[in-house]
């Protein structure tokens, strides 16, 4: 089982770049696989959508919180360590250019030299997307044809890509991508979200799923609507690695069987939730000695 970090771009890792890089090679060193971020331009003092993985509709991120954007964040991660894996969990793909977007992933993912997961999702905040000055409604479209169209590009051929909401011709992207999760030069794209359009989504683009979930029994629930949807589609469930969010400190070590058996490639750990130390490299070091060798 590989065990990522979870997420690396907000306050009590950034306060110090220093300290944020010495902390990315102590995590590198541990033996864990991945870090990774979440993503919001801004979060308003007020707003009135829902926030769809929490009973009280509410981030635990409030808008007075410090947060770096993932891609730049990565990026800077990306320059201090050789091996560890770097993933988004997941960005807000309909709110931004995808031109831009398909270089940024690409360029990362070449200096990274291929270690870059791109995970995706359609946003919830509408009062982000306001402020963005990007409409919130058909997001769910322009996150499919911005999937579609980004894979276009990175395959450093000449693009010819004309659909409702994007027009890309007479160019190419270069340098491409070093990985091929499809055979040809892209990065991986893990979709995140649990609704039945996010799954279906999932099976038809995704090359890995993103899912956060409240306990086991309710994540069990999402994997029976995802093979559900891998059997309409025609799709091998095997062919998409699963990255699912571990709340240790509730469910033990004996549950990553569980996990493990319901397909899951990546569990993601918060240092801050673990309850392993007051700081999260304490929390890390004492995890790994004891979590992360046995597994």
């Amino acid at each position: 089982m590989k065990i990522g970090i979870t997420p690396i771009n907000s306050a009590r890792y950034i306060e110090d770049q220093v300290a944020l890089v010495d902390f990315v090679q102590m995590v590198e060193e541990l033996g864990y696989e991945s870090v990774w971020t979440f993503e919001h331009v801004i979060v308003p003092n007020n707003y009135e959508s829902v926030y769809p993985y929490n009973p009280s509709g509410k981030l635990g991120l409030k808008g007075a919180h410090s947060f770096v954007d993932p891609l730049f964040g990565l990026t800077f991660i990306a320059g201090a360590t050789k091996k560890l894996r770097l993933g988004t969990g997941v960005n807000i793909l309909p709110q931004v250019n995808p031109l831009y977007t398909a270089k940024f992933a690409s360029s990362l993912d070449h200096l990274s030299n291929g270690r870059f997961m791109f995970g995706v999702g359609v946003g919830w905040l509408e009062e982000e997307f306001n402020a963005i000055g990007v409409p919130f409604e058909n997001r769910g479209k322009r996150t499919d044809e911005y999937i579609d169209a980004m894979r276009a590009a990175w395959r450093g051929e000449m693009v010819e890509y004309r659909g409702e909401f994007v027009d890309w011709h007479d160019f190419q992207m270069l340098p491409t991508p070093v990985q091929a999760p499809r055979g040809v030069p892209g990065v991986p794209l893990i979709i995140g979200g649990t609704s039945p359009v996010a799954i279906r989504r999932l099976v038809a683009r995704g090359d890995g799923w993103y899912v956060i979930h409240k306990d086991l029994e309710e994540f069990k629930t999402h994997m029976d609507s995802f093979r559900a949807e891998c059997d309409r589609q025609g799709r091998d469930p095997s062919e998409l690695e699963i990255t699912a969010y571990w709340n240790h400190s509730r469910e033990g070590t004996e549950s990553v069987e569980e996990y493990r058996r319901e397909g899951v490639s990546r569990l993601l750990v918060n240092a801050d939730a673990l309850r392993m130390g007051d700081k999260p490299a304490d929390a890390l070091e004492r995890f790994a000695a004891e979590v992360l060798t046995a597994l």
